[in-house]
């Protein structure tokens, strides 16, 4: 068969039949727990993964599951709000101990580790220092918050602030207020109306936490500097 054979065939086939792209794959992975008597242990580990490195969202089951059992929403989002806040705290240990390993390798000499913290240092040293301070002050716990209640990867922050030392209770309450801040909402809107505001959330709910986010940031900034 030729290449030009090939080609054809494979514009032949039924879309349905073409495999699906791998975070499809987890998206589908990830609904199945739905109709599992383990459901909520599901939820749990796949909120704690999600926040250190797992792709795709615990929202996708969370919907799913407070959608068959409405009465259980908000021990979902109770769940869900834990795990994901745990998996967090352990984005942060990973992060701060990229740093450790760093340190031990550099301390004992490992050429390797020698050559790459130098090469961090004249290239990331200034912008590695301005981020530390920003992490450091108020806007670290913004940047946390604002990435655990928005789509914004909320991996990314909890790594990153256990990278740049952000002091570790700050980081703890902003991950718990924004995360459950989110999951509750979503649970809650379930639980008032049902399987018809899944279509709702899926389309709208991402723009609706950006505006919630800069309504409350202009509401900050409104307070401290008008009044």
């Amino acid at each position: 068969m030729t290449i030009d054979d090939k080609n054809d065939v494979a514009e032949t086939l039924d879309p349905a039949e073409k495999k699906p792209h791998i975070i499809r794959r987890l998206y589908d992975w990830v609904l199945k727990w739905a109709d599992s008597p383990h459901g909520a242990l599901a939820l749990f580990l796949i909120a704690f993964a999600e926040s250190s490195f797992f792709p795709v969202p615990p929202d996708v089951l969370l919907i799913a599951l407070a959608i068959g059992k409405r009465k259980k929403a908000f021990r979902f989002a109770l769940i869900c709000s834990v795990g994901s806040v745990l998996g967090g705290m352990f984005g942060y240990y990973i992060g701060y101990n990229i740093v450790e390993i760093s340190k031990y390798l550099y301390a004992h000499d490992y050429n390797f580790a020698i050559k790459f913290i130098d090469f961090a240092k004249e290239h990331f040293h200034q912008q590695y220092l301005q981020a530390h301070g920003v992490f450091q002050g108020p806007y670290g716990v913004w940047g946390v918050a604002i990435a655990g209640f928005t789509p914004i990867p909320y991996k990314v922050f909890t790594i990153t602030a256990g990278v740049l030392d952000m002091p570790f209770i700050p980081f703890i309450v902003a991950s718990a207020l924004s995360r459950a801040a989110r999951f509750f909402l979503v649970s809650t809107l379930i639980y008032k109306y049902g399987e018809p505001i899944k279509g709702v959330i899926d389309k709208y709910f991402n723009l609706l936490c950006f505006v919630f986010i800069a309504l409350l940031i202009l509401g900050v900034y409104v307070v401290k500097y008008v009044f």
